[in-house]
């Protein structure tokens, strides 16, 4: 029993984890159709700016809570306003401006913070199940992520600032026609996506040791389980990350951590064939 609560734990924390990286990135590539790579340096800031505000004596959950991802969003809206509102429809364009962004965003750290490994102890202790050791903490970002979801999930459908965001983005040319400035939902769009990359990062970093090319860590995930995810926001982010945390997990405790990582890998690579239109392009059609 005590091996199973831990396996239970662990799974949902995995899951957790993925929503969490991925969330920001669902926001601006699954509704804006932005290819952001720098989506990674947005979390790398996030957990900087954690560390920072902790240790000029900053409560750690206001640092992590509220202080990152409005630091974090400032920053995504002055990028979206001198570079990323210039490159709408141009996914290509959009890729090298982004990647750029990001060596430059690791640069300015690197100058800033040093080339070496910071962090911040995790404010919640572990405890022992059996002859387990659980780190409480876990239980924080299953919590925080769900908080999330339910949300976005909020926002978008039951807040008019939710209904026009998603009429702009299928409609811009509608929704201009209504009176709505397509122009302004695109930049309040980018930055809550990047609002929500900084809460990742820096909820996140009390697990990690943070240099400025620790975004490279998550990039590939979130985009795995955004693409895999589909077209519907919620239901995509959740499905995926839900498919790809159980069974990253079951081959961890079964075989190794590197084998659970290559098995979430291989699982990536068979739904994207069997359903290239992601998950929600088969399934769930018509959910948010």
């Amino acid at each position: 029993m005590d091996l199973t609560f831990v396996i239970i734990v662990e799974t949902l924390y995995a899951v957790a984890s993925l929503v969490l990286i991925s969330a920001g990135l669902a926001v601006v590539f699954g509704m804006m159709k932005v290819i952001n790579l720098a989506h990674g340096e947005f979390m790398m800031m996030g957990g900087y700016v954690t560390i920072t505000a902790v240790g000029m004596g900053v409560n750690v959950f206001v640092a992590m809570l509220v202080i990152a991802p409005l630091v974090v969003g400032l920053i995504g809206l002055v990028v979206e306003r001198l570079v990323i509102r210039h490159l709408y429809g141009r996914l290509v364009d959009t890729m090298l401006a982004t990647w750029g962004l990001s060596l430059v965003f690791i640069g300015l750290a690197t100058m800033i913070f040093g080339n070496t490994t910071t962090g911040i102890s995790t404010p919640i202790a572990g405890f022992t199940v059996g002859n387990y050791q659980i780190n409480g903490y876990n239980f924080f970002i299953i919590l925080v992520s769900i908080a999330l979801v339910i949300g976005i999930y909020a926002v978008l459908r039951g807040t008019r600032a939710g209904l026009i965001a998603r009429g702009a983005m299928q409609r811009s040319d509608m929704a201009a026609a209504l009176g709505y400035s397509p122009d302004r939902i695109y930049m309040a769009t980018f930055f809550c996506g990047s609002a929500l990359s900084g809460l990742a990062g820096a909820v996140l970093a009390p697990l990690v040791g943070l240099v400025p090319t620790s975004g490279g860590a998550y990039i590939a995930k979130a985009f795995i389980t955004v693409i895999a995810g589909g077209p519907a926001l919620i239901a995509g982010l959740v499905s995926s990350a839900t498919s790809f945390g159980v069974v990253s997990q079951v081959f961890t405790f079964a075989i190794s951590p590197v084998i659970g990582e290559v098995a979430l890998l291989v699982l990536a690579v068979i739904l994207l064939r069997a359903m290239p239109q992601g998950i929600t392009g088969r399934l769930f059609k018509g959910k948010l």
